[in-house]
């Protein structure tokens, strides 16, 4: 009998029941994590994850150039400074410049009409904002596996939406239910009660990378 049987066995005699959907996915990661030999390397192919072995924290360059695919540097003028931009809804706040930066900016000032970075100042901001987008998704995962095009996708998600903590694409993933999760992007699509066509792009390129 396997080790992961016995204690599965151990814990139903303990309970005097069966056990739910749910309970049977937190125990699997559990078991996984506990099982892994810590002074066994594990060999990892590009993009690929061992599952249960492999937790991704950082964004790679596949998962950055899709980011940058759909925010893009807007407003750039003729001097070379990039301008903030209001919101196309609100006509005002938020206000966005560079890769998609919004709120306070890099000199503690927050960004609005009259902000202006250069292109340097852009990236600066860019390489933060993903380092805590990334650290975001890596905590809401907790010790879930993904492969990295899975987790690049969820921080692509994230740095568009703020939502990898709320959302059911993240439960789903958690409990293994890729496929399932993969779906959630598409429900993701609408800003302002309005079905958006780069949305529609977004969520669609961030669905290919998880599944690839």
């Amino acid at each position: 009998m396997s080790a992961r049987k016995q204690v599965f066995n151990a814990v139903r005699k303990i309970m005097g029941r069966g056990f739910r959907q749910n309970e049977i996915a937190e125990l699997d990661v559990a078991l996984d994590d506990a099982l892994v030999e810590p002074t066994q390397p594990v060999e990892q192919q590009p993009g690929r994850s061992c599952e249960g072995h492999v937790r991704v924290t950082t964004i790679s360059a596949a998962g950055i150039d899709l980011i940058k695919s759909f925010e893009g540097c807007a407003r750039r003028r003729s001097d070379g400074m990039i301008e903030a931009y209001p919101d196309p809804r609100t006509g005002g706040e938020p206000w966005t410049i560079g890769w998609g930066a919004t709120g306070m900016g890099l000199d503690g000032q927050r960004i609005g009409p009259g902000t202006t970075w250069s292109q340097e100042q852009c990236d600066v901001r860019l390489e933060q904002d993903l380092v805590r987008y990334a650290s975001d998704v890596a905590r809401a995962l907790g010790n879930a596996p993904a492969t990295q095009t899975q987790f690049d996708a969820m921080v692509s998600f994230h740095y568009n939406t703020g939502a990898i903590g709320r959302a059911t694409l993240t439960k789903k993933h958690i409990a293994r239910d890729y496929a399932g999760a993969a779906r959630e992007f598409d429900r993701w699509n609408k800003a302002g009660g309005r079905v958006l066509n780069g949305l529609v792009r977004r969520r669609a390129a961030e669905r290919r990378l998880f599944e690839s």
